[in-house]
């Protein structure tokens, strides 16, 4: 997801924190998209199949320490706009831990290497924007890649959450995963399924917003470039 980092005119401790992060986060999805994709050329189709199995640890890890990006926005030491990155953050970690882990048959699925493919494939080029961007503005190639790749696979990583939901949906009806009924007075029954419905349609809003900030984000970078271009 596009999000602003200044480039800061001395390195601290803090610069190189986060430069450290978003390497271990840059690592941590090469590795995933390159394991997915080498997998899938030399086994084909039978690869989608445990793809949860073999790199779910490794995503599940990614998705936890991206909470620590709300934690830094919170503390100031990073200045994105913080409703945009929580309603990503938050929607990969109820999507992974919610839905994909709590359900054995949904994780042999061919849409969870679909998401995940799509997941890394976005994280492969912000990481390493937000890394370097801390150290220097010379960015141009790497800026403009960044800031458009969210448009054709934001919207299909967040069609793929959608139907990862939608094909999860019988399980839980069968499980009764996450259902529960209230104690006496009230004695209703809370049906998780209702509530990953209704996440659907918060999901459809989230994207809303996220897209809008993304928007605004290449808006501006396109502006600075036609400056630069101008002044050539």
């Amino acid at each position: 997801s596009p999000a602003r980092t200044s480039a800061p005119t001395s390195y601290g401790i803090k610069t190189w924190y986060l430069f450290t992060y978003n390497l271990v986060q840059f690592c941590g999805s090469s590795w995933i998209f390159s394991n997915i994709s080498v997998r899938f050329l030399t086994f084909g189709e039978d690869s989608l199949v445990d793809t949860y199995h073999s790199i779910g640890d490794v995503m599940g890890l990614c998705q936890l320490l991206s909470i620590l990006e709300l934690i830094h926005i919170a503390m100031g030491i990073d200045h994105s706009p913080f409703l945009p990155r929580f309603l990503q953050v938050s929607e990969r970690n109820v999507i992974l831990f919610v839905v994909i882990t709590s359900q054995e048959e949904l994780q042999s699925r061919n849409i969870v290497c679909v998401l995940f493919s799509l997941w890394s494939a976005l994280d492969v080029f912000r990481y390493p924007y937000l890394m370097l961007s801390l150290i220097t503005t010379d960015l141009h190639i790497l800026s403009w890649i960044h800031h458009s790749l969210w448009i054709p696979l934001y919207p299909l990583a967040v069609m793929a959450e959608g139907i990862a939901i939608y094909q999860a949906l019988p399980y839980f009806e069968a499980l009764g995963t996450y259902s529960f009924q209230l104690a006496w007075p009230v004695g209703a029954v809370i049906h998780f399924p209702y509530i990953l419905q209704l996440y659907i349609i918060i999901l459809i809003l989230g994207t809303y917003v996220s897209c809008q900030q993304f928007y605004e984000e290449r808006k501006k970078l396109m502006r600075k470039c036609v400056v630069k271009i101008k002044q050539k």
